[in-house]
Formats: structure tokens, sequence, C-alpha cells
């Protein structure tokens, strides 16, 4: 039957088979893992190492001071830097999600440093791990949890928000057996929860309380929680490794070990099995039946990872895990299902053999089921040949099967395309598919260029038909900070002509890095290939090129932009400069001006008068002396000397400074004069009831108030006409009722608009007496016809209308009495005799 030498390297746990394939020969050299702290980063991610200061170790011809350096998981250095960080010693060192190492030494300050050796940033956990040291921490994720001197317990939940949570008060007084974190995902109520071995029980530990759990099981030296946060894996004082729910509730499983010597590590291999791992002997432990012993002869580290587990030794890389159904079914002794008959069909098909024939027709109804196995089994093999064999067999009965998805072997094969290619001794990143699709290809491109492997991360993403953006703007803000030393022009023309190959893709963007790093010429150079102004502009602002960004502004016609371009370049240069760049572009300077007119009078006159435009200055002093008059207290003070009359007559002596505009001039002139004697009538009078009244309004108030010298002042101050003072007058006096100053004015002399206003003036006041005064004077009889029909004389009115001679008034002021039938018959009368007459 078929890979009989494949099914030899396997090991039977229970019932399932796990297998341990040699990934990679460590490339590193001198690297002993038993005098270092180690971080490894689980999805095949980097190695971080660092001699450990906690133990004596002999230097060899090393030096003193401590070097933390970082590898890929194949062992070729990525970067190192010395480590001269202060806050005594290291406590631990972990990778986060997004593979940021975080340190954490005795002081309680936290140095995260990303995969190039670089330190990105530090915080402290906090006052009280300061001035108690920490002593242990566990690591999750993208948090840890720390035990200091006091026994207190802190926990970050989160690196990304670098919030520090203490914990409930434990009651320790001694440091706990060990300790576990169940991880916030896992929980309902959404926050970390700490497992802490004390005395013959195990203490839960939130941010709200404490917990007593599984009493009398204990004490447990080593725990271990398992990935999905389900269950806890423990190493009791007696030997004894207990794997139990996370509430400790029921034992799943439990194993007498030959030792009571707590192992050095313990780990989850998936969620099937548990490694147990002593100085020279690994030991698998699953449910049923007889534990696996691997035997090493140098020391190890143990890797969790979601299907299985890598093991790193000084000098390799291998990868313990549960062996696939799929696999089984082919290469498992003995085995005669449907996937192992067409993996062997295959092998007498390369041998020219009948049989192969023979093996089709024999699952010819399962071919489908036997070819998806081989695609599957494919995919979980780390040595290339044998995933080419897989495949094979796979294509070979594809050819046979027709209900077979066509598409199934072209994924498998891109899958593992980017697999061998990322597996690469050079690249080191060691995923298995199911590590692959958890991770998503996305983030597997991001952690390549954060390597700046740049070119095989392009390279995936044009295969696997994603974004290539991403990697090109990466390369694109390296490549950059790397070539200090080359001319700007030279690197412009790099950068192009990788760039073209994305269209669509953001030169803002790489601008923005340019100048970031002092490449200011560069920026300006890359930014006139942006076609978005909208991203554009504000670049071309930072980078100091706002004449350029006005250009472009205009250009586009955007207002917003526009005015985000004249806001920039206005707080950034003087008034003159200022208007000298906008006073060419009529766009910018009209917007400008509109804005100004609303908020800014002052900068605008600035502006109005760097541009000779006199008259436009005048409008707005003008302008602003009316706003003034809202202000309560415009009129008060003297009136010489008041900021409205100052604004006037500034406005009028720059109005007379220009021919266009004498109106305007003579106007501001009269409107400083009236506002004056405004102002001093008030004072005089004490009433605030002149100011902004017409020349009309404060001739009839002066008259209203008997204060006619200074009403006869207005009229000559401003050579008000003759007919005009006599209509105001007139009426002033009959506002007060003053009938005997009225009738004196009316005797002064023939007044020039005759007498009707006296009429109307006294009959508006229902003063019918006073206006018989007036009526008789009246020279036009349809005049004296009107009025006297208004004060109700029938008769009288008759016979000014019949002086007349005229039919129609009479008939219209018959209806002015129409209610009176004695008046309507004189006006009948009258009509008649003018008929009879001829008169219409």
């Amino acid at each position: 039957m078929a890979g009989v030498s494949v099914a030899a390297e396997w090991q039977l746990l229970t019932n399932r088979y796990y297998r341990k394939p040699e990934l990679y020969q460590m490339q590193w050299k001198h690297v002993d893992l038993t005098r270092h702290k180690i971080a490894c980063s689980p999805f095949g991610g980097p190695i971080a190492v660092i001699r450990d200061d906690a133990k004596i170790v002999q230097l060899y011809s090393e030096s003193a001071l401590r070097t933390l350096r970082i590898f890929t998981s194949s062992g070729r250095l990525l970067s190192e830097t010395p480590w001269k960080n202060p806050g005594g010693r290291l406590i631990g060192l972990s990778w986060t999600d997004d593979l940021t190492l975080a340190c954490i030494t005795q002081d309680g300050t936290v140095y995260s440093y990303n995969i190039h050796a670089e330190l990105i940033e530090t915080f402290s956990l906090g006052k009280d791990c300061f001035e108690n040291s920490v002593v242990e921490c566990v690591f999750w994720g993208n948090g840890v949890v720390c035990v200091n001197e006091a026994f207190e317990i802190f926990a970050v939940p989160d690196f990304r928000t670098k919030s520090v949570v203490k914990l409930a008060d434990s009651g320790l007084e001694e440091m706990p057996h060990c300790m576990a974190v169940i991880e916030p995902q896992y929980r309902r109520s959404g926050d970390v929860e700490v497992l802490l071995a004390v005395g013959d029980h195990v203490l839960s530990v939130e941010e709200d309380g404490v917990q007593q759990l599984a009493e009398g099981v204990g004490p447990l030296q080593k725990m271990v929680v398992s990935r999905n946060g389900g269950y806890v894996a423990s190493f009791t004082h007696d030997g004894r490794l207990l794997v139990m729910t996370a509430d400790f509730a029921d034992v799943i499983i439990e194993y007498t070990c030959e030792s009571a010597l707590p192992p050095d590590q313990l780990a989850w291999c998936g969620l099937d099995s548990v490694l147990l791992y002593w100085d020279d002997m690994l030991l698998m432990v699953g449910p049923y039946g007889d534990p696996v012993r691997y035997i090493y002869d140098e020391p190890i580290i143990l890797i969790p990872e979601c299907d299985g587990v890598r093991i790193l030794s000084n000098t390799s890389m291998e990868f313990l895990h549960r062996v696939a159904d799929s696999t089984v079914s082919i290469f498992q002794i003995g085995s005669t299902l449907p996937a192992a008959l067409l993996y062997d069909a295959l092998d007498h098909f390369d041998r020219r053999s009948a049989k192969a024939d023979e093996n089709l027709r024999l699952i010819r109804s399962s071919l489908p089921e036997a070819v998806e196995a081989c695609v599957d089994a494919a995919g979980y093999e780390f040595d290339i040949s044998q995933q080419r064999t897989l495949l094979r067999a796979a294509s070979y009965g594809q050819a046979f099967s027709s209900q077979f998805k066509r598409d199934l072997i072209q994924e498998m094969c891109k899958t593992l395309r980017v697999l061998n290619a990322v597996r690469h001794v050079e690249i080191g990143i060691p995923l298995s598919i199911q590590q692959y699709k958890l991770l998503t290809p996305s983030v597997l491109i991001n952690r390549l260029i954060n390597a700046h492997n740049h070119l095989l991360a392009l390279r995936i993403s044009e295969y696997l038909g994603m974004s290539q953006e991403v990697v090109l703007m990466h390369w694109t803000c390296t490549k950059m900070t790397a070539s200090s030393s080359i001319p700007d022009a030279n690197l412009l023309d790099i950068i192009l002509n990788k760039l073209k190959i994305c269209k669509g893709i953001s030169y803002a963007a790489v601008a923005s890095h340019a100048d970031k790093i002092g490449r200011r010429k560069l920026a300006a150079m890359l930014v006139e290939h942006e076609p978005h102004s909208s991203k554009q502009i504000p670049l071309l602002l930072s980078i100091g090129e706002e004449d350029t960004a006005l250009i472009k502004a205009t250009e586009c016609g955007d207002t917003d932009l526009i005015y985000l371009v004249l806001f920039h370049i206005w707080g950034k240069r003087v008034p003159l400069d200022f208007f000298g760049s906008i006073q060419a572009r009529p766009l910018a300077r009209d917007l400008f001006i509109t804005y100004a007119r609303c908020y800014k009078h002052e900068f605008l006159k600035d502006f109005f008068l760097s541009t000779g435009q006199i008259q436009d200055v005048a409008f707005l002093l003008w302008k602003e002396s009316w706003e003034l008059s809202k202000n309560p207290m415009a009129s008060k003070g003297s009136p010489l000397h008041g900021p409205r009359i100052k604004m006037i007559e500034k406005a009028q002596n720059l109005f007379t400074e220009t021919k266009e505009h004498t109106f305007e001039s003579k106007a501001a002139e009269e409107h400083a004069k009236l506002l004056r004697i405004q102002h001093e009538l008030e004072v005089t009078t004490k009433q605030a009831i002149f100011v902004d009244s017409s020349i009309s309004d404060t001739i009839r108030t002066c008259i209203v108030l008997g204060n006619h010298r200074a009403a006869m002042k207005v009229k000559t101050e401003f050579k008000v006409s003759e007919k005009r003072w006599y209509w105001l007058k007139v009426f002033a006096l009959a506002t007060i009722r003053d009938w005997d100053a009225l009738e004196k004015f009316s005797k002064e002399k023939r007044p020039p608009i005759g007498y009707r206003p006296f009429v109307e003036a006294c009959v508006d006041a229902d003063e019918k007496g006073e206006a018989l005064k007036y009526i008789p004077k009246l020279a036009d009889p349809r005049e004296r016809a009107e009025a006297y029909a208004r004060i109700g004389m029938a008769k009288e009115a008759a016979d000014a209308a019949s002086q007349a001679k005229d039919g129609e008034l009479l008939g219209r002021l018959k209806l002015t009495f129409g209610q009176n039938a004695a008046a309507s018959s004189i006006f009948d009368t009258l009509r008649d005799r003018l008929s009879f007459q001829g008169i219409s």
C-alpha cells in the first residue's frame, strides 16, 4: 500500500497519529537556549533572544553588554541592538499579535520594539510596580499580567491602549506556585481572569473579586490554559497531569507521570494532547492510552500553535502536530480507502502498470472523495515533492471524475505556492495551512513587508489578486528612508518606475513620508503626480508650497480647498505678502473679500488700501458706522470724538479723493453733520430720541418738543425747502394740538403749500372746528367740496361742488353721504340742474 515510509515516522497517541517533521536547521550560530531569555511569536513569527541576566553564564568572547537579537524562525538574523535600558532585571518578554516585542523590567517599565530592534515606545505599569518590583509576568496575545513583591496583581488588557488595571486583592502572603491567564476574549465579562495556584487550591482573581476553586486539587506546580480558554492543564505536586475544565469542575485527563519533579515546560498541542518537557524528554499525553516520548540531547522551547507545537532547539526547528485525517486515509499502513487506492493508481500509472486502471475501477463511485482527500492531504504537507505527488494523484483522479469541483486543485496549488515561498529558509515563516487560513493572506503580506520582504509580498499580492498598493507604499517609504545618499531626481525616477504598476496609488501619502524624513524637494516633486486635489493641496501646504497649492486650488475650483489654502497662507505670511499672493488670482481674491466682509473688516481695509481701492475702504467704514449704531454706548460721549462720526468723516475724506464718488462724499458729510446735531439735541433735551432719525423726523421732533429754534437750525443747515418745512411744521403742531400756533403760522404769509395741509392736519386730529378756519381759504372749489364732505357738512359741500360744475364730483360726494337721505336729495337736485344746463 501507499507511503509505508511516510507512516513509519508517525506516533500513535490513543487513536490519533502525530508526526514531527523538521522545518529548519537553524541558521544561527552560538545560540544556547539555556543561557538566554527567548520570545517566540506564533504563526511562524520571529524569535527574540537576549542573554538571561538572572543566570551566571560564561561570556566566552562576547561582550559583557547584552544584545537584543531578533531572528526568523529559521535562525536568520533580522536585527540586533544593544540592551541599555534602565529599570533593573528583565523579567519577561513576548511578541504581541501585531509583532511588537514587549519587554518588562523589574521597575515595571514596558519597552516596545519592532522586528528591526527599533525602540518604538515605553510606558510604566505604575507607581506600585516601581516601588515594589515586578517578580513575575504572564503574557497573552496583546496583554500581560504582572505580580509585584507586595503580591499585588496588575494587568494590561491591551498593549495598544496601555491602560493598566489593578486586580482585586488576592490576600497572598507569598508568591503562588504558578500562574495562568484566561484571556478576556474567552470570558463573558470581557475581563481577564488570573488563576493562581495557592496551597491546595486555585484562586480566580478578577478586577472586581476573588474566587476560590478546586479545593484539595493541589498544590499545583504548573498550569497552562488551552488556546480556546476552555481547559486548564496542570501538574500536581505528586507528579500527576490533570486536565480540567476552566472552572475546575470536571477532570478530563488524569495521568501519573514517572517523576514528581515539575516539568520545565507545559504546553498544549492543539486541543487533543498536552506536552510536558523535562531536561531530556518530551512527553505527549492524550485522553487515553500510553503517552508518546521523544528524547532530546539539547534544550528545547515549546511554541504552541493553533494546530500543534513548534519545537525550537539550538540546532533545529520542528513541528509536532496531529496527522490530518486525509493524510491518514492515504498513508496509513494497510489502508484500502479510496484515497490510498488513487495514490497507488498514480504510482502504477507512472510505472506503466495496468493495475492503475484496476484501482480506478475499484473506487469509481468514490472517486470525488478520493480526489478531495489527496488535495486536502497535499495542503498539510511541508515536503514539496510530497505535495506535488499528492496533487498529481488528485489531478489524475479528476480526469476520470465529472462531479469533482474543478477549481479545488487550482486553489490548493495557489495556497501551497504561497506557503512554500514564505517557508523558504531565507524568509523563515513556517506556516501550516491551518495557521495560514487563520492568519489570513492580508496579515501575512503585512508581516512580509514589515520584515522588508517587499518583492515576495508584491508577487504574492499579484498572484492572489490582491491590491498591491499597501506593499508598494511600504516599499517606497522604506526606500526613501534608506536612500539618503541618492539625489532626489534619481530617487524620484526609481519610485515612479515602481509605482506606475499600481493605478490609483496615493502619491500624496508617499510625498508626506518624504516630507517627514526631511526631503521636501522630493516631496514637492512627488505630489505633482497626485491626481486628487483633496489629497494634493493639504500636502503642498504642509511642505511649504503655498503658492503652488493656491494655483492648484483655484484651477480645480473647489471653494473649500481655496479657503483651506487662504487661511493657511493668511496665518503664515505678513499682510502685504498675503495680499500679493491673492491679487493675481481673481477667484481666490473674491472669496477672501467675501469672507473678510463678514468677519475681518480691518484686514479687508488693509487689503483695499494696498490695492488702491479707496472707495471700498470708505464703504466699509460707512458700514461699520451703522453696525456701531447697534451698540447702545455709541451715542454717549463727545460727538466730535465719537467713533461713529470719526468713521463717517474718514469715509467722507476717502470719497473726496475719487472723482466718481462725489455724491457719496456729500452724503457722508451731511450724515456726520446730522449725527453731530442730533447728539447735541439729545444732550440738550436729555432724551435719546434723535440719533439715526432722518432730517424730517429731527425737525418734526424739535417742533413737537417746542424747540422751534433747533428746528429752524436744522432747516437752515440742511437747506430744507419751504414747502417741506411747512408740511413738517403743520403736522407737528397738529400732533401737539397747538391750534393757536397753527393758526398763527398760517397767517405769517401765504403758505407755499396752500391751506389743504392745514385742513388735513385738523381733520386727522378730529378737530372739525379748526378745519373750518381753513376750508374757506381753499381756492379750488373741488378741494373745498371734498373738505366739507370730510367734516360732514353736506350743504356747504354741495354749494362748493356746484361752483365747480362737476357732475362726477357730485356723484362721488353723494356716496359719501349715502346714509343721509336729505343730503342725497340735495346732491340729486344739483345734478339734475346741471344736466338741464347741459353740464355733465
